[in-house]
């Protein structure tokens, strides 16, 4: 969707603001809309495309790539008012964990299974609810300390 896509801005952005010891990347769910037809594989190489594009750069320090936490997102819940625009999605989604996973091992880039800490909202079945958010701060903050120690 043109200016939505990370891809073209990725590499204007971590160069504006090298250096950076660590980039993390979690997307993913809003390519689980049905108008984009993409399976949780396809979507798991598209982050691997950005985490590739990280490590070919020289926005760490020295010069050098930074680490890179690939996080997969949480499986999709219920859907509510979302249903018709992420049909299927459910379902995809609970397969994002193994692909994100091959990507990170095949890419040698550190990696968290979000779903293995939080869930999305019963209210919408997508975003996060503050607690959720939370959770996942104080987990992500506990593999960066370890990243960069």
């Amino acid at each position: 969707e043109g200016y939505k896509n990370g891809k073209e801005y990725l590499i204007p952005c971590i160069t504006s603001h090298k250096p950076l010891d660590l980039v993390i990347i979690m997307l993913g769910t809003n390519d689980l809309k049905k108008r984009f037809s993409l399976s949780a594989f396809d979507i798991a190489k598209g982050a691997g495309v950005l985490v590739e594009i990280i490590q070919k750069s020289d926005t760490g320090p020295n010069g050098q790539a930074p680490h890179i936490l690939l996080l997969a997102p949480p499986p999709v819940a219920t859907l509510t008012e979302f249903a018709e625009m992420f049909e299927g999605a459910e379902l995809k989604s609970r397969r994002f964990a193994e692909h994100y996973a091959r990507v990170a091992q095949e890419r040698g880039c550190a990696f968290l299974d979000t779903g293995q800490v939080i869930v999305s909202s019963d209210l919408d079945g997508i975003h996060l609810e503050a607690s959720e958010h939370a959770k996942l701060g104080a987990t992500v903050a506990v593999r960066v300390r370890a990243l960069l120690v």
